[in-house]
């Protein structure tokens, strides 16, 4: 292999900011890398394949890392071990963003191992480093031998006052209403992800086409960069694939014996509405005795061809995707019998489990979705240690997927990139739903556990997330569903699939899974297999989603129609209360004494803020009741001018002591000094004569003495109206000072 020389750059501008574009300085090894800056955001993505095809593989081993390096934003990893360890969720789900678009773009029979690494070296937070990876993936591919139908471009569009916004900056991304991501090539959407307030079809629909728009610019920029990273010496000649095929006779012998069976398979399918593994089985069994009647006595053909079987196969699995196609675009009839645009039977369940907090059952055909709701204080917040503005969130959605919702038999392993981006869609879903912290105080935890799985459990798990919350009591500002739409294209004739099941997933030609409320969209997943789609075909799609949400919407209001007034009894009950921040520390205590003092007094928890808000929970509202009257008795000051009923706790010659606001748990409470002149109104000679120690008596705050000390009144607090009766000196009768009521006698 010639060793690259020299360097090449080239620059377009994107949304004001300079996209760059370099190569041959840096990981020379690697099949093709490409350094993109834009702004002060750099990542570096190198791609690399392996010599020859892996054997004994029938599918295309792509593999795409994105490595965060908290260098990047100038921070040092957190925890014990100070470096970076497995990849962070965020880094998870942009992995997926770079994969997902370019995947279809590789030759249908390369085997070869093919690695995409983006490693974000540095970050600006106005220009997102994910959208610069997938350029970077691009360019990469593009210059390297790698056989790639590319290169893309990416943009991520805002919207403002129903503007769209090319590549919005963090101050426009917060005032922006939607968080887009489209990439393609300069002839079709490939990939569309998006979450959404509510954003209506129209408006969705004009951003994406506007960031497509963009996409084109930068496709062409790419393509000068290939081609002048050629002219240098800087890029390689594309690998030729040449991929196994039958021979024309045993093609056409296979057609001839299959198609026919094959119909008659379907069309028992169709006409007895079998369930997924009942029409698995038939299928397979008829694929069976067919590969069996084709390959008897072909021993020849098969010591000179051994892939010959799995090319059987594969081409009678294209005839069966033929006929199922046929029969959606002549008939307007899919393989379990439904119309285009109809939704599978729907059910819906709350209050399935008896001690959590919240829980909701979806059933839609044979996907069934158990998603359980569980409140916590804030402090069980998740902190976010990556690449972006340092945050947590409140809110968490967790998605499971075990082997049994598809009747498999494996071990269970740890959550994977599919489950990480399920749980990450139907987040983004409900998100601008959830009500704000002021208004429900609470963390709030989704998990989604996945029961059986025949199509969209992402968009399964949005609706039974619903169910789930309004179970809870989470006051959420509208029910939101899900719905996954498909499509088939033979040239000219489109039909449009609502509520698509896993068959027709696998034979159809997109995957557009739209999920929103009555007012419009919250979140967007598209991915596309063929070379392109319209705006008309999207607009058709959104609309027929919107049909299709509507209609679960209707099953799911019918199942409950709103929140329930009350939290599970099981829900810890949390009281807000506002201190000022000066007085945090008289909460904490020295070394955390004091409030570790109030939950073991208690049982709750408690969370203080810096700003001065203090969460209290429990699920004995009575014991949160308590931390709460010990909180507001160590934070509350002595008023001037106040009127308190105190108690006496020291009597001296000049005067009483006497304490206005108790003390909590072994802590003194506030006092003050009420002098002799300030016991009465006439003169007293003695103090004795007018309180004694354990009187209550009412005193009026007159202000704080040199030294910082509460001064008191009895005097003043008895001129207040009303203020006699809860007045009880303790004073014998016949002394200087006047008479005690006979209620008011104890004994000495």
């Amino acid at each position: 292999m010639k060793l690259m020389q020299g360097v090449l750059r080239k620059t377009l501008t994107i949304a004001g900011r300079d996209l760059t574009l370099e190569t041959g300085r840096l990981a020379r090894q690697a099949g093709g890398a490409v350094l993109v800056t834009y702004g002060g955001t750099m990542v570096l993505v190198a791609a690399t394949a392996a010599a020859t095809p892996r054997e004994g593989i029938d599918f295309f081993p792509l593999t795409v890392d994105y490595e965060e390096r908290l260098y990047a934003a100038g921070k040092i990893p957190g925890g014990f071990i100070k470096r970076e360890g497995r990849p962070s969720e965020k880094a998870i789900l942009s992995a997926r963003l770079i994969d997902r678009p370019i995947r279809p773009l590789f030759p249908k029979y390369y085997r070869n191992d093919v690695h995409v690494v983006a490693t974000v070296m540095s970050v600006d937070q106005d220009c997102p480093p994910n959208i610069v990876a997938i350029i970077g993936a691009a360019a990469a591919l593009s210059i390297s031998a790698i056989p790639f139908a590319g290169p893309i471009g990416a943009v991520s569009v805002g919207l403002i006052d129903n503007r769209p916004v090319i590549n919005p900056t963090l101050d426009e991304d917060e005032k922006s209403s939607l968080n887009l991501t489209v990439a393609g090539t300069d002839a079709a959407i490939m990939m569309v992800e998006a979450g959404a307030k509510e954003v209506p079809e129209d408006l969705m629909l004009e951003c994406i086409m506007q960031g497509h728009d963009e996409i084109k610019r930068i496709v062409a920029f790419m393509n000068d960069f290939r081609a002048e990273a050629l002219r240098m010496g800087l890029a390689r000649e594309k690998q030729e694939v040449a991929g196994p095929h039958l021979e024309p006779e045993m093609a056409a012998r296979v057609r001839e014996i299959a198609t026919a069976r094959l119909q008659e398979a379907i069309d028992t399918s169709r006409e007895q509405r079998l369930i997924k593994q009942q029409r698995e089985q038939l299928l397979d069994a008829c694929r069976e005795e067919i590969k069996a009647m084709i390959l008897a006595g072909q021993d020849e053909i098969l010591a000179a061809h051994p892939e010959a079987p799995s090319l059987v196969n594969d081409l009678l699995t294209k005839i069966e995707k033929e006929i199922v196609r046929r029969m959606i675009l002549n008939e307007g009839l899919r393989i379990d019998g439904r119309t285009t645009e109809a939704v599978r039977p729907i059910t819906c369940e709350v209050g399935v489990l008896s001690r959590t907090h919240g829980s909701g059952l979806f059933t839609r055909g044979e996907t069934q979705v158990l998603t359980v709701t569980t409140l916590g204080p804030i402090s069980d917040e998740q902190i976010l240690d990556d690449l972006g503005v340092d945050e947590s969130k409140r809110y968490m959605h967790h998605y499971n997927f075990p082997p049994y919702s598809v009747g498999e038999a494996r071990p269970i392993r740890g959550p994977g990139r599919r489950e990480i981006g399920h749980g990450a869609l139907a987040e983004r879903a409900l998100e601008p739903m959830i009500p704000p912290e002021k208004e429900f105080p609470y963390a709030i935890r989704l998990v989604s556990e996945v029961l059986g799985s025949n199509g969209s459990t992402s968009m399964g798990s949005v609706c039974g997330s619903t169910l789930s919350l309004m179970d809870a009591g989470v006051p959420i500002k509208e029910p939101v569903a899900g719905v996954a739409m498909g499509l088939v294209k033979e040239e000219d004739r489109v039909a449009v699939l609502t509520d698509i099941q896993g068959v027709e997933d696998a034979l159809g030609d997109m995957d557009f899974k739209v999920a929103g409320t009555r007012n419009g969209i919250t979140a967007l997943q598209m991915d596309i297999k063929i070379a392109g789609i319209d705006r008309a075909i999207l607009e058709r799609a959104l609309a027929q989603a919107r049909q299709g949400r509507l209609f679960i919407l209707d099953k799911i209001l019918a199942a409950i129609p709103a929140p329930r007034p009350e939290l599970s009894p099981f829900a810890p009950r949390i009281i807000t209360m506002t201190v000022d921040p000066d007085r945090i520390r008289d909460i904490i205590g020295p070394g955390g004494k004091i409030i570790k003092k109030i939950i073991e007094e208690t049982g709750v928890e408690i969370d203080v803020e810096d700003d001065g808000r203090v969460f209290i929970a429990s699920t004995d509202a009575a014991k949160g009741e308590q931390a709460e009257a010990i909180i507001n008795a160590l934070t509350r000051d002595v008023e001037t001018g106040k009127v308190y009923n105190g108690k006496v706790t020291r009597v001296m010659d000049f005067g009483a002591f006497v304490e206005v606001i108790p003390g909590v748990l072994g802590m003194p409470g506030k006092e003050g000094l009420v002098h002799i002149s300030q016991l009465a109104n006439e003169r007293v000679a003695k103090v004795e004569d007018v309180v004694r120690e354990g009187d209550h008596i009412l005193v009026k705050a007159i202000g704080f003495d040199p030294q910082g000390r509460l001064k008191l009144s009895r005097k003043e607090a008895l001129q207040q109206p009303g203020s006699e009766a809860p007045d009880r000196p303790g004073r014998r009768p016949g002394r200087e000072g006047g008479q005690r009521a006979a209620g008011n006698r104890r004994p000495r």
